[in-house]
């Protein structure tokens, strides 16, 4: 037995399973849904039999019970009416039943990216998870609305149809139950296959989404490298992949409802060819016999239909099973419920080592101690360590040995919310949400006045190109709403208001004019008064009032001390300084 085939019907079941325990919180709706679904296909079962009855009206010609035929077709004519109305409320039902477990599996992916660490976030295209949570749950949510609507009924249909059956002939029951599962082995054997290929074709979707997303984001990087080509090239390659997987699944899933039909028509048959032995014995009429065949034909429906729904259920199951690989994924480890109070501000970085990969060492037996007030600015080459410890302190990822105090507690036993809250950060990647200039500012301190608003944007330098927007604090901003220089400002005016305890600046005025930046650093002087601050910056001219100057390189502490101490050593950061004012000044 192939091996492969197994992994894809396990993997396939564990699925199923999985989206069942989403849908067991709604566990009354499906009930209900099969409680209508019975009761409809009771009625639909039933209709034939007064159609029977109002036509034994007919005795002879000229000779028909008006009266009953009218009270037959009444009763026909309520049922059917009856029927509409339930099966209405099934499909509402259904739609509720749907929608609410979609809904459950997108609101558990939000929640999941956020408390995902940040080494996941990092590995994994911002195009592929995005296709997760939308796309492929999208493609969840058909699937589920058409089994749904066909299962439930179908299902019941089936059990119902046999109970009939049974009470007409016990033989030809029993015929066709030993024949059914034929069906069932052919549609397994064949949806294992195609199962397969939509998952395929599900996380090739997801790697062509995050190409697009990368080429249509970085369009002026493409067209300034003369990159058009290799983008175009690759875009191909993986559409190609798309395009064998979408065509292996429709075919493997296309062979479904054929194969079923030909079982059916054997169920058919076999049930004609045992009929026509059991009436010459008396054992069945031929009335009895067409009953049977009627029968036959409304058990084998069921079947076809649901074939016909194997292929959007593989391909739901596919992109469902892409999800859950999101929804599992190993969080953050569990945080702890302390939290910093009354913050002073004092640093210990004791013996602390980190690396992202095992094999290549980045920071090693790191040690740092900050008294409160302190401003402590990190420079060195690129790829030394210096974000990567400003992460450190954010927890954004965890030490691999050592430990890193404030206030002599451990970040480790201390919440990583009241943690990041304590600090207030500007980065050199800026984020602006779509929303206005005020939410915008206002995301750390959601109760903050206009006054406190135009004061912190005073203070940054930032309430000059504010008052010239349209409508001021009220202008609705998108992703390119503005430029980068006025991006990082209105990041800097949201630290401003904050006020945080300590404040860590990397690379804060790397997007901004020479001039403003002179501006913007007075007004970080003045912040950062009474404040523990790290500072990373690669503008050297920047950080000469330091408190304590480190000089990184290789994830060690090479040089530390001021501005002016550094120069008179004349070692590494002399150089680093002198280089840059040489540039400066050619």
């Amino acid at each position: 037995m192939n091996p492969n085939k197994n992994n894809s019907n396990q993997k396939s079941l564990t699925t199923l399973w999985k989206v069942l325990r989403f849908i067991g919180r709604y566990r009354f709706l499906p009930i209900l849904s099969i409680l209508f679904a019975c009761i409809t296909v009771v009625m639909q079962l039933y209709v034939p039999i007064l159609f029977g009855d109002a036509i034994d009206q007919i005795i002879a010609e000229h000779q028909v019970h008006f009266h009953k035929m009218i009270y037959f077709l009444g009763r026909i004519t309520t049922l059917v009416i009856l029927s509409s109305i339930i099966t209405w409320f099934m499909n509402m039902i259904n739609n509720q039943l749907t929608y609410r477990t979609v809904q459950d599996i997108r609101s558990k992916a939000i929640r999941q990216i956020q408390r995902l660490p940040l080494s996941y976030l990092e590995g994994h295209s911002t195009g592929d998870i995005v296709s997760r949570v939308i796309a492929d749950t999208d493609i969840l949510s058909d699937g589920l609305l058409l089994g749904f609507t066909q299962l439930f009924s179908g299902i019941v249909t089936i059990i119902v149809t046999l109970l009939f059956m049974l009470s007409k002939n016990i033989w030809i029951t029993l015929l066709v139950i030993v024949l059914t599962p034929f069906s069932f082995f052919v549609a397994k054997f064949i949806s294992s296959r195609s199962y397969e290929m939509f998952h395929k074709q599900s996380t090739t979707r997801g790697k062509q989404t995050a190409l697009i997303e990368e080429m249509i984001g970085n369009q002026k990087i493409v067209h300034a490298f003369g990159y058009e080509t290799t983008a175009s090239t690759r875009f191909d390659e993986i559409n190609q992949d798309l395009k064998e997987y979408s065509q292996k699944a429709v075919f493997y899933s296309s062979l479904t409802n054929p194969s079923t039909r030909f079982v059916n028509n054997i169920i058919y048959a076999g049930v004609a060819l045992l009929g026509a032995f059991l009436v010459p014995y008396g054992m069945l009429t031929v009335g009895g016999l067409s009953v049977m065949l009627s029968y036959a034909n409304q058990y084998m429906k069921p079947f076809n239909d649901i074939s016909s729904v194997i292929t959007e259920l593989q391909n739901a199951l596919a992109c469902a099973s892409h999800i859950f690989e999101l929804l599992e994924a190993e969080p953050e480890s569990a945080d702890s419920a302390n939290e910093l109070t009354d913050i002073k501000g004092e640093v210990t970085i004791d013996n602390v080592s980190f690396s992202y990969d095992p094999s290549k060492e980045l920071i090693r037996n790191f040690n740092l101690n900050v008294t409160p007030g302190m401003r402590i600015a990190i420079v060195g080459p690129t790829g030394c360590g210096k974000t990567t410890l400003i992460n450190l302190l954010m927890r954004f990822y965890d030490v691999q040995s050592g430990s890193i105090s404030i206030d002599e507690q451990n970040i480790q036993e201390i919440s990583r919310h009241s943690l990041r809250h304590s600090f207030g950060m500007v980065l050199q990647d800026t984020w602006i949400k779509s929303g206005t200039v005020r939410e915008n500012i206002c995301i750390g301190k959601p109760d903050a006045t206009d006054e406190e608003i135009l004061e912190a944007a005073k203070r940054s330098h930032s309430l000059g190109f504010i008052r010239r927007l349209t409508d001021g604090l009220d202008t609705m901003l998108h992703e390119d709403s503005l430029s980068q220089g006025q991006r990082q400002l209105l990041c800097i005016t949201r630290v401003m208001l904050c006020l945080p305890s300590m404040l860590i600046l990397d690379e804060a005025t790397s997007s901004i004019d020479t001039r403003t930046e002179v501006q913007i650093q007075e007004a970080f002087d003045r912040l950062m008064q009474g404040r523990t601050s790290f500072i990373v910056a690669h503008r050297l001219s920047t950080i000469r009032s330091a408190d304590l100057i480190l000089v990184m390189k290789d994830g060690k502490v090479i040089e530390q001390g001021t501005h002016d101490a550094l120069m008179h050593a004349g070692g590494f950061y002399k150089d680093l300084y002198n280089s840059q004012f040489a540039k400066v000044t050619e």
